[in-house]
């Protein structure tokens, strides 16, 4: 009698399991194609010489916020309207936004190739420390 127990036991772990397969898994079939993407990308920047500025600026991407749409009222109006919110400063236009954003993105991308020429000399005297 316990042997049936324990086999319908595990049936039910089976079907439920299964029935919620796409939640059980889902996050590993997604962590897999992360991995899968990202061994790909590896293999194409071996053969592209731009690789590592697009890395830098991805890299910036990630530290400036994204533009965020608002609706406040018009000035002369007071009817509302559609705004676009990036680093505390109103755009009328999306694109005005974005273009703020790219610049943001650039300066950081800039600002880590004007300190690489220090940090490469403190890495070499480093290792000639050691």
């Amino acid at each position: 009698m316990r042997d049936m127990l324990e086999i319908f036991g595990m049936i039910v772990a089976a079907l439920l399991i299964y029935r919620f397969r796409a939640f059980v898994f889902g996050p590993f079939e997604r962590f897999d194609s992360r991995v899968i993407a990202r061994r790909r990308e590896e293999m194409e920047d071996r053969n592209d010489h731009l690789a590592h500025y697009r890395h830098t600026l991805r890299l910036a991407g990630e530290q400036v916020d994204a533009v965020t749409e608002i609706t406040v009222p018009d000035e002369r109006t007071a009817e509302p309207v559609k705004r676009y919110l990036f680093a505390g400063e109103r755009f009328a236009t999306r694109e005005d936004a974005e273009t703020a954003r790219a610049d943001a993105i650039r300066d950081i991308a800039r600002g880590f190739y004007m300190d690489l020429p220090r940090a490469l000399t403190e890495r070499r005297k480093n290792k000639l420390e050691n």
